[in-house]
């Protein structure tokens, strides 16, 4: 079983619920870290001090204050550390349920467990630090459900990133500004529209609006 874990979650109920369901199955060395730079730190702090965590469980959506982070979301924290400390152990604990996100977490191999926050989310989560402790992935019961869906879709960076902002009424040309200060490629006006109509046709959008309205619809955006 794990020695020592982090929490990183923003918010003091779940933090002290998670650690309580730890404790339960023997875990008592956790610590907290409200923000994604607080737990980066803390998480270096511990390697330079030859007492790393065994585990972290990260939220992915982090409320913004008066802060400047430069980490700013769950995602890019698990990103950073996974390749900092490659034997810690990452287990999601979020209400995000979106297939695309699901789907991009697994396909980064940086996690090894994902559990949704719902009514028995802490049985679930409880029973994610087992499993992987053992060296085993898992994923609590919704969460599998929505990934062996058969027609589970999920978009590239690119089109997510065309869809994306074209939902925020950005223009072709504005589109393809901020696809080039985000160094997304391609980022040409003719592989902007070449996607687009790839996408029209692939969905069976009548227009972009039309196009929007169904990936929404789906969860992609």
């Amino acid at each position: 079983m794990f020695k020592k874990v982090l929490i990183a979650e923003d918010m003091d109920s779940i933090n002290l619920a998670v650690a309580a369901s730890l404790k339960e199955i023997g875990i008592e060395n956790i610590a907290h870290a409200q923000y994604c730079d607080q737990a980066w730190l803390m998480t270096k702090k511990a390697i330079q001090d030859k007492e790393p965590f065994d585990l972290l469980i990260c939220d992915l959506s982090f409320k913004k204050d008066h802060r400047n982070e430069k980490i700013l979301s769950g995602k890019e924290l698990i990103n950073i550390l996974r390749s900092e400390d490659p034997d810690l152990k990452i287990i999601v604990n979020s209400i995000e349920d979106h297939p695309q996100t699901l789907r991009e977490l697994w396909d980064t191999g940086n996690i090894d467990a994902y559990v949704c926050k719902d009514r028995q989310g802490l049985k679930y989560l409880k029973e994610a630090v087992e499993t992987v402790a053992t060296g085993k992935t898992y994923n609590s019961p919704n969460i599998d459900k929505i990934l062996q869906r058969n027609n589970l879709l999920v978009l590239n960076e690119f089109e997510v990133n065309i869809l994306n902002l074209l939902a925020e009424g950005k223009t072709q040309d504005e589109i393809q500004e901020e696809l080039r200060k985000k160094d997304i490629k391609p980022s040409s006006k003719s592989a902007i529209e070449k996607k687009l109509k790839e996408m029209k046709e692939v969905f069976q959008a009548k227009t972009t609006i039309h196009l929007i309205s169904i990936a929404k619809d789906l969860k992609l955006i």
